[in-house]
């Protein structure tokens, strides 16, 4: 049984054969890179396998065959050529300033000297040391230079909630950048990968002839493991796993074509003696996002189907971030399907997986809603046993302990959203399958919960009164509008619902519940 490849981003290191590591076989896409253009760009989330991918375009070009016995590309490459080759990766460490940012690159530019035999005499200048490393290499090896870039963008995302600070170091990484397009006569490829995509204008205006394939269908599965992938090379490890709980948990990621699952995730997944948890949303802090979606007082259940243009999704930059291009390009959301609406493209984006849906949601909860982990098992019999007085107790004693400061200097409590959002981070938290603003012929019912085997159905509306002897119509509304129809010939059993929340006294004022089926 081969051994497991987890943390390694070096080709050469998975590629020795004492080593006997897994390896699932990109480089017929590195061909297809490599003799269709020469600037390339592509966005993946972290831990997707950008390092590794760029790491085997560098021992390709290296000219390094006997690593590639038995690979797609080991026939089809003229391995007595080689280039050399400027790789630079800003994925160690924090940058905490503009002048941080310039010792990195003079550390790494010297690497680079070092490992091919030159010396820079511009070390007062760090774009004319990236020119003259460029220069000097070309003129050494009488060869075109390639130029690899790892997590280009990786010092302005750790200063992304600095605005002031992010922007400088844009702009001094801009201007490193633009070395690349005026050392085109020199360069023979170039490649640079990173998590989000900023707009030409602000980052790449020096560097416009970048292809972008982060969208492109053609190299979808660049990065991650197909599902074809997993039961071919993880074969003698599939014993007792059930191939669509894993693909529930850990697939999903679409980037056009066909979906991936995070490498990490089925890793770990294996490594952990195939237990489900969230590998991959582990490694990550997402603070960021949580400050943002404080800010913009996001109503969360959109989160489930979002609609986005092709130009938001494309790019962002920190003078404008929008939310859903950043949850999309870190990896929170994925595409869901594409439409055309008066020649427009439109992207529908949704959690990628049960991972992503249930992590992420639990730290909402935590660090934006409450200040307190998830009481996970009361709420959880009470749906499976149907104990509709324990789901009222638990729901009441959920707002109860609602830090007072939610509701300081703001009005948020007079607003279903606050309260849809509050039930809605809860129970995703909690990994209950539900739909938010459950689409009818006649409306939208507020929260539909189902079992797996929709056993049972559980259809709720929400209302916020003044006060507890004011009547919302909660039950009534659902009646009226008839929402339980659509489950009608689905469900085993139906139970509606209606909450109201009482401004005054900023907890549940009425739970009405009724069985229909």
């Amino acid at each position: 049984m081969k051994n497991l490849p987890i943390g390694i981003q070096t080709f050469h290191q998975i590629r020795d054969k004492e080593e006997n590591y897994i390896y699932i076989d990109k480089t017929d896409l590195a061909l297809k890179l490599i003799k269709s253009g020469k600037y390339y760009f592509l966005s993946r989330p972290r831990r997707f396998g950008k390092s590794l991918f760029l790491d085997t375009l560098k021992d390709i070009f290296e000219g390094k065959k006997e690593l590639f016995e038995g690979l797609y590309i080991y026939d089809k490459w003229d391995w007595d050529i080689s280039y050399p080759v400027v790789k630079i990766s800003f994925g160690a460490g924090v940058t905490k300033s503009v002048n941080d940012l310039d010792q990195t690159i003079l550390y790494l530019i010297d690497e680079n000297q070092e490992r091919l035999g030159l010396e820079c005499q511009y070390k007062e200048s760090v774009k004319n040391c990236f020119l003259e490393l460029i220069k000097k290499a070309y003129q050494k090896y009488n060869q075109k230079v390639v130029i690899l870039i790892d997590e280009y963008d990786k010092p302005i995302l750790d200063n992304i909630t600095d605005k002031k600070l992010s922007k400088e170091i844009r702009d001094r990484l801009k201007n490193i950048y633009s070395v690349i397009k005026d050392s085109d006569q020199y360069v023979k490829f170039a490649f640079l990968t990173g998590v989000s995509k900023f707009s030409r204008v602000s980052l790449f205006s020096g560097l416009n002839n970048l292809e972008d394939i982060s969208l492109d269908e053609r190299y979808a599965t660049i990065c991650g493991y197909t599902h074809r992938d997993v039961e071919s090379h993880f074969e003698e490890r599939l014993d007792g796993v059930d191939l669509d709980e894993l693909k529930k948990w850990y697939n999903g990621y679409n980037f056009l074509g066909e979906g991936v699952y995070n490498p990490f995730d089925i890793l770990l997944f294996f490594s952990k003696g195939k237990s489900y948890r969230n590998y991959w949303f582990e490694t990550g802090n997402p603070s960021f996002l949580i400050e943002i979606l404080r800010e913009k007082n996001y109503f969360l259940p959109n989160l489930e189907d979002l609609a986005v243009s092709e130009s938001d999704l494309g790019s962002f930059d920190v003078d404008d971030i929008k939310l859903e291009t950043l949850l999309f390009q870190t990896g929170y959301l994925t595409i869901k399907e594409v439409k055309t609406i008066f020649n427009q493209r439109i992207y529908q984006l949704t959690y990628p997986n049960l991972e992503v849906r249930t992590a992420l949601n639990e730290n909402i909860f935590k660090y934006l809603l409450t200040d307190s982990s998830l009481p996970k098992m009361p709420i959880l019999t009470a749906i499976l046993n149907k104990d509709m007085d324990k789901f009222k107790r638990e729901i009441y004693q959920l707002f109860s302990s609602l830090p007072y400061n939610s509701y300081v200097k703001n009005d948020i409590q007079n607003y279903e959203g606050y309260y849809a959002n509050v039930i809605y981070a809860y129970l995703a938290g909690l990994g209950i399958e539900f739909i938010a603003e459950d689409v009818t012929n006649l409306g939208r019912i507020d929260l539909t919960i189902a079992t797996p085997d929709m056993s049972q159905v559980y259809i709720i509306e929400f209302k916020v009164v003044e006060n507890k002897n004011q009547n919302g119509k909660a039950l009534e509304q659902i009646k009226e509008k008839r929402y339980h129809e659509k489950y009608l010939n689905i469900a085993k059993e139906i139970i509606i619902i209606g909450i109201e929340f009482s401004k005054e006294e900023k907890n549940i004022s009425k739970f009405e519940w009724e069985k229909i089926l």
